[in-house]
């Protein structure tokens, strides 16, 4: 069974120095919406990466969470250990999917259709009066935020 794309919002971001490139929100069956997928430029072209959440850890002396790039605790101040964070393929695991797809025709699915969405929505920029679709989760978002990650 396919997986049914029923709307994909585009939100394109203003740092074209970037790899981020846009937002995106998917709907399912017009019944369920998966927020925060992001379209990321790589070195082989945009990919979709999913939804994420920052992987923390706890700081040894007083408990307080930090992410796993942290050198001292937000608390307390004490130095923390620089090689806390687990390494995946080679690369530190800083990011861990809150929603993903569990193989690959899902996954090539929604990319498909979110890059499809996101050439569109690159399109209807160029074009004089753009007004950027309406994303309301994300209008308040502080792009500064995303923006120094490791992507």
């Amino acid at each position: 069974m396919a997986v049914n794309i029923t709307e994909v919002r585009v939100k394109l971001t203003e740092a074209k120095k970037n790899r981020l490139q846009a937002f995106c929100s998917i709907t399912i069956d017009n019944d369920f919406v998966v927020r925060d997928l992001k379209v990321i430029e790589g070195h082989k072209g945009a990919f979709v990466a999913m939804p994420s959440r920052k992987l923390t850890d706890r700081c040894p002396n007083c408990g307080g969470k930090n992410h796993l790039m942290s050198q001292y605790c937000n608390d307390c101040g004490t130095k923390l250990d620089e090689k806390r964070a687990s390494r995946g393929a080679g690369r530190l695991k800083l990011h861990a999917d809150t929603a993903h797809p569990i193989n690959s025709k899902c996954r090539e699915e929604i990319q498909e259709k979110v890059l499809a969405a996101y050439k569109e929505e690159v399109e209807k920029s160029k074009l004089p009066g753009y007004k950027p679709q309406k994303y309301e989760d994300l209008d308040d978002l502080d792009i500064d935020d995303y923006e120094n990650e490791d992507l």
